[in-house]
This record gives structure tokens, sequence and C-alpha cells, in this order.
């Protein structure tokens, strides 16, 4: 249960909620359900199981688990960078999202009025289009405003999380200065997330049993207050309604695809790493079944969340529901802020829905966090260990990351963040990993083969339907959408508005290219360093290196040797359950 809750974690970020509505916003309209169902079954579950059953069958981290077939061990090392990417920028969310709790502690929440310091004169708190009559409507805290004026209105809660929180600058070339609280913010969750990884799983595992169900509990009150305001009907009709037309866009298919790979957690490392901690003989296939239904069960559920409060704050402001919130991670910052200023005993409320932020926050930062503290930590043979080198090896990941997160603290920072977001962790990274990890399990190692380990732990074989995904579909699925996205590559903006210089284009491809070159660099490098004929260099570079757990579980007869010999269709290789002998 605890793994099961860890895996919820890891793939339900709160960088998920934040971001996924904002994706799903982009898919409304699009019959998005379709493809993104098709592609849960094409792509989603055969991924994830095949990363939590390779983790489990290896009893390895992220880097070591690809001893399955050592020339590729570079996909280990690409995961590692991925994930220390994501855990640098992703914590950004968790830092937004505690200076929200803390602000949350007054009388009046600072977002819900136009009266504080950062307010600009086009601040309205109440949109009245209703009232717009005779071109004039009126106001009494900033006199008659025309309905001109009235459609330049801002909402103070956006007001706060552009001219406050962030104070953002004009662009990426000017920084400006740090944001002491917001830096503050980001290190004391820096240093909560350092004490819930120091001591590994074990001291973690009892805090996922609120941090994964307490979320769920706060969604459901908001669902409730946010269905009863005035628009929610038209939001969530925006949310459900298809328009079928759009079904033959190549578009939605690839943005569902996409969606899929973000929103599980593919190409991190963290599942392998969580899989890892399993018991060898446990049901990794059914949990996978199960932790997909979770994971997209509660992405749909959240977006009624979103979508009902959208829908009021559309009518409210008298536009298209698509233009409330710009796409982007402040969505989040943006509709749940709006939901809470309207209920009785609002500061309350605030602090509930941003502490559960938080707790899921870290929940998901701890997790990304021990996936690569256990990668590291495998690369020393046990004859380097030393006292506290966990804790010293987790202290200096966390240091550095909050190096690196000070840059995305300034009034520039959220230019740097979404760099991060769009180009370290993106789409395409995610899925030129997920397409080597399917070619290298399925062809190089052998998908039948793997079928028969499986098997050696869960009890039984999958259904053949895995299988063909991990050998055609699923690599064909990650390849199209790759290419689908390189050749209708578009500069970065922010808002819609601003336009990336071409110096940061550089930086991003760099940030991408640091862990896609991982995998067909270590490749050459190790055959380049082998020696004999190439035929006799690819056999015994994809030679799997066996740990002496496998001893256990597999035949009394045979040794750790001629198990890396046995092909998939010698009768030596049929599927023999075999019970512990330790």
């Amino acid at each position: 249960m605890q793994y099961v809750q860890d895996c919820v974690c890891v793939s339900h970020t709160c960088s998920h909620f934040a971001l996924a509505c904002v994706r799903v916003l982009a898919l409304t309209r699009r019959v998005f359900l379709i493809p993104y169902v098709l592609f849960i079954f094409l792509g989603g579950i055969p991924r994830f199981f095949l990363e939590i059953a390779l983790g489990q069958f290896m009893k390895a981290g992220s880097i070591n688990v690809w001893n399955i077939a050592p020339l590729f061990k570079g996909l280990g090392y690409a995961s590692m960078v991925i994930v220390f990417f994501c855990n640098t920028y992703y914590i950004m969310v968790l830092a937004w999202g505690f200076y929200y709790f803390i602000k949350s502690f007054n009388s009046t929440l600072p977002w819900s009025t136009c009266d504080n310091p950062w307010n600009t004169e086009n601040c309205i708190e109440t949109f009245r289009h209703d009232d717009c009559q005779n071109g004039t409507i009126g106001n009494s805290t900033f006199g008659n405003l025309t309905c001109e004026e009235l459609a330049d209105g801002r909402s103070p809660i956006i007001e706060f999380w552009e001219n406050k929180v962030l104070n953002i600058s004009d662009g990426l070339d000017e920084p400006g200065v740090i944001n002491w609280e917001l830096m503050l913010c980001l290190m004391a969750v820096w240093v909560m997330v350092y004490f819930c990884v120091w001591k590994g799983v074990k001291s973690t595992g009892k805090i996922v049993y609120v941090t994964a169900t307490f979320p769920y509990v706060v969604l459901i009150i908001l669902l409730v207050r946010g269905v009863t305001l005035p628009g929610a009907y038209d939001g969530i009709m925006y949310y459900v309604k298809p328009d079928w037309s759009k079904l033959g866009e190549a578009q939605v298919w690839i943005d569902a695809g996409t969606q899929i790979f973000f929103s599980y957690a593919i190409g991190l490392g963290a599942l392998t790493a969580l899989g890892s901690y399993n018991r060898f003989n446990n049901d990794c296939y059914k949990d996978a079944f199960v932790l997909a239904f979770i994971n997209s069960g509660t992405s749909f559920f959240s977006g009624f969340v979103v979508f009902s409060i959208l829908g009021f704050m559309a009518s409210e402001q008298g536009v298209d529901i698509s233009k409330v919130a710009e796409s982007g991670p402040g969505l989040a910052f943006i509709a749940y802020p709006k939901a809470v200023s309207m209920m009785p005993v609002a500061p309350v409320w605030a602090a509930l829905f941003f502490i559960m932020l938080l707790l899921l926050g870290l929940d998901s930062q701890f997790v990304g966090v021990e996936g690569f503290v256990t990668g590291i930590l495998d690369l020393f043979p046990g004859k380097y260990y030393m006292r506290y080198q966990r804790e010293i090896a987790v202290a200096i990941c966390c240091l550095l990351c909050f190096i690196i997160d000070l840059s995305m603290v300034t009034q520039g920072g959220m230019y740097v963040f979404q760099l991060f977001d769009y180009y370290s962790a993106s789409g395409m990274t995610l899925l030129w990993q997920a397409f080597w990890e399917c070619v290298v399990v399925a062809w190089v190692y052998g998908a039948d083969r793997f079928m028969d380990d499986i098997a050696r732990m869960i009890g039984y074989r999958p259904f053949p339907w895995i299988k063909w995904c991990w050998s055609f579909i699923t690599p064909c699925v990650c390849m199209g959408i790759f290419l689908f996205h390189l050749l209708n590559y578009k500069p970065l903006t922010y808002n819609n508005v601003y336009v990336y210089p071409w110096w940061g284009e550089v930086i991003g491809w760099c940030l991408a290219l640091s862990s896609m070159l991982c995998i067909p660099v270590s490749l050459v490098y190790k055959l380049a360093g082998a020696k004999g004929t190439f035929r006799e260099r690819w056999e015994n570079l994809t030679k799997p290196v066996w740990g002496a757990h496998h001893l256990e579980y597999m035949a009394p007869d045979t040794d750790i040797k001629s198990l890396a010999s046995l092909s998939p269709g010698t009768e030596e290789n049929k599927v023999i359950i075999f019970e512990s002998v330790m």
C-alpha cells in the first residue's frame, strides 16, 4: 500500500495539478478524452509497468537497472539528468505555494482586494458586465468606468501573482533583484525535503498515508463550492463537450500523447527507484493498472474543479473561458485562490488549500530526490560505504538544487522556470527516453525474455498486448510524437506575448541535449573502448550483469552465467515458478 501511495505521489506531483489543467485547456473542445484514453493503453500503462517491473526485477536505481543491457547504461544517466532538472525547478511550485500559505494568515486575503501597493489602476474587484448600460458602470472604488475601460480590467488575483509574487521583469535579459521573501520560502521547503529524504524510504513511508490522501478531500470540497458558483455549468460544459471536427487534427493526438507521458512521470527514473524497494514477488502488473486509474482519474476529476472555477471567472469578466487565465504554471495560483476567496471564512480555506498543495508537493519532491540519490549511491560499491553517506549525498543534492533555484526567485525567475520546464524535462526529452527504453528491453534484451522474468516474479505472464506495445506500438507512438514536436518546433514564448531571445533558446536546447545525448555518447564510448569484432563487442556489452538476488528465484540447478545464455525459444527457458530458497 505504501508503495502504491509513493507512486501516486511521484506521478501526481503538485506541478501536475498546476500544469495538467493548462494542457487540458489546450485540448478541451478537441475531444481530448478519446485520444487520451487510447494513449493510456498504447503508451501510458505499458511504459509505466515497464519501469516499475524493471526496477523490481533488477533491485537497483535508475542507473544500475540498465545492467540488464550494460551497453545502454546511458539511459540511466539520461534519466538522472532529467530527474535532477525536475527536482530543481518543480520545487518552485512548492515555494510559491508556501508563500501563498503564509499570506493566507490575514483577516482579508491580499489577492482579493485592489487597495494594495502592487495593484494598478486597471484592477477591478467585481466585474459587473450585466450592469454595463449606456456606456458606463459604477464602481465605488475607482469611480465611473466605461465599458472599454472595463474590458481592460484586471483581477486582483492576477495582479497579486504577477506584480507581488513574481514581480516579473520585461524579459530573460532583465533578471532584476532577488525576492527575499520567496527565497526564504524556497529555503524552507528544501529543508523540509531534506529531512523527509535523509533517512530513506523507511523514514518517509508513514508520511505518504496523509499527504497522498489529504489532497483528495480538499479537491472534493473545492468542487462542491465550485459547482455552486454562477457560470460553473458553462465552464464544465466547455471541459466535457466535444467538438468532433477537431478529432481529425494531428495536434490533438500529439497533445494527448504528450500529456500521458508527462503526467505518468515516465522516463524520470523515480518509478524504477520505487520499484526496486518492492518485494521480488510483488504483483507490479496489477499495481500498474491501479496506479494508472488513480493517475488519470485524478487528472480528469481535477479538471472539473478547475473549469467550474474558470467558468465563474469568465462569467464574472464577460469573456471566453480560454481567455480567463493565461496558459502557464500560474493557473493553479489564479483559479484556486479565486475559489477560496469566494468562500465564507476565506483565509481558513486558503490555508487549507495551500497546505494541501505543500504536502502534495513535498511528497512528490522527496520521491524525486529519493530516485536521484538512490541512483547516485548505487554507483558506489559496498566497499566504499561510509557512515552518513546517504545524509551527505542528500545534503549535496539539495544544496546544489537550491543554488540553481536562486535564479528563479529573481524578477526574471519565471522566464528561467519556463525555460527549464519547456526544455529540460519537456515532452521531447521524455519521449526520446521512453523510445529507447522500449527498444532496449524489447529488442536488445528481448521482450519474451523479460516477460518470462516478470512471470518468475508475479507468478503469471502478463497479457501479450503488453509485449506488443513494448515491441512495436509504444516505440512508434513515442517516435511519431517526438518527430512531430521536432518538425513543428516553435520558439518559446511567455503568455504568448514575450518571445525568448536566441541565446535563451540556445540555453534551453543545451538543457534538453544534456540528457538526450547521454544515450548515443555512452553507447559509442563503450563500443569504442571494447575489444574484438563489432559482433563480439555487441554480445559482450549486451550480456546482463546479474545481481546475487536473482539466484534466489531462478532454478536451483542453474547459475548466473547460464541465465544470461538462455534464449526465449529454448526448453530451458519455460516459465517455472520457484519457491524462495532463502
